[in-house]
């Protein structure tokens, strides 16, 4: 992940002064969100289903298509209780229940499965940690720093919810993601002239020399995902995201990002040692012994690399718990946060 760090870092010191100029107390939307997805009852997504929005007295304050992976959303809605009424050709109509948004909710509405017309059926609304993480892998994917820079590794979520864990297939779909993203690959060709300018490691000059040091810096970006967001997460099921705090003190919040690198959440929801992550960092510096110049091989240069990975790290996470939170966007976001 070290590709996606450099670009946040690079966004970050990009901005600082503009947002030093920003009031901090600027009060944040109180309307609520509200997205989901439109399936049938084999899973399959339903495009062009009309998705109504109603409040207590069943009027209509909201109304939607879904597009063509089944995905819709009702932005800037008013605090209140509401239900949501899904209907499609040859589909027999769906009835959410009673939904209360409260201020600046951001709500992931799943369950929303849509049966044959002719069948007869009592649809009981159930989440299934799968679909849990299936969406919040979906609003993951979404995020980007200034819409552009990938920064699919953080929940931004209510402080009352707990994530679902993220099954093996959507940490790989995670991981895949963040590595064959172009703004990935684009900041690998960055920081592959950057190292070109400064003759490290010691591939020779000119095209060449910088072909190799792509290479290289694909090859440590691709292992250093796979292998610590993805191969050891499933292996000793361990959550590879972090978790933005945002509230409590700055003591409470430095000391929640400087720890994350170290410190992550296992699947069954208790705080363990990050082997994945640290794992991860030794595993991609010690393949780098593979494809490196002889001269920048062996021992000590796993842990020069793995110390620079894991300070890259730490600093990431602070980044991300007071700076980088206020710029990534959503689908359907128009900069701001989710409810925290």
């Amino acid at each position: 992940m070290r590709i996606q760090r450099i670009w946040l870092l690079i966004a970050v010191a990009a901005i600082a002064v503009p947002l030093a100029a920003q009031d901090a107390n600027t009060p944040t939307p109180a309307s609520a969100h509200m997205i989901g997805t439109v399936v049938d009852a084999n899973g399959d997504t339903l495009s062009d289903a009309t998705v109504l929005l109603r409040d207590s007295n069943q009027k209509e304050v909201g109304r939607v298509l879904s597009d063509d992976n089944g995905f819709f959303e009702f932005k800037q809605v008013a605090p209140a209780s509401y239900r949501v009424t899904i209907t499609a050709p040859d589909f027999a109509d769906w009835t959410s229940p009673e939904i209360v948004l409260s201020p600046g909710q951001f709500l992931i509405l799943s369950g929303s499965k849509l049966h044959v017309a002719q069948v007869t059926t009592s649809v009981n609304v159930s989440y299934t940690p799968e679909e849990i993480a299936t969406e919040e892998v979906k609003i993951a994917e979404t995020q980007r720093v200034f819409g552009v820079i990938p920064n699919f590794y953080v929940v931004y979520s209510d402080n009352n919810e707990s994530p679902a864990p993220l099954t093996t297939k959507t940490k790989f779909r995670l991981a895949m993601k963040t590595s064959t993203d172009p703004v990935t690959i684009a900041g690998i060709g960055v920081l592959a002239a950057i190292n070109q300018a400064g003759g490290i490691p010691d591939y020779a000059g000119g095209i060449r020399g910088y072909a190799e040091r792509f290479g290289a810096a694909a090859a440590d970006s691709f292992s250093d995902i796979m292998i610590g967001g993805a191969i050891l997460p499933s292996l000793l099921h361990q959550d590879p995201r972090y978790f933005y705090k945002g509230t409590g003190t700055t003591k409470s919040r430095v000391f929640h990002a400087l720890s994350a690198p170290f410190l992550c959440k296992g699947d069954n929801g208790r705080l363990q040692p990050n082997f994945s992550s640290v794992g991860g960092d030794l595993g991609s510096a010690a393949l780098s012994n593979l494809y490196y110049p002889p001269s920048n091989r062996g021992t000590a240069l796993i842990f020069r690399n793995f110390s620079i990975t894991t300070g890259e790290r730490m600093l990431s996470t602070v980044v991300q718990e007071f700076v980088l939170g206020k710029l990534t966007h959503r689908s359907g976001d128009r900069g701001e946060l989710p409810s925290k």
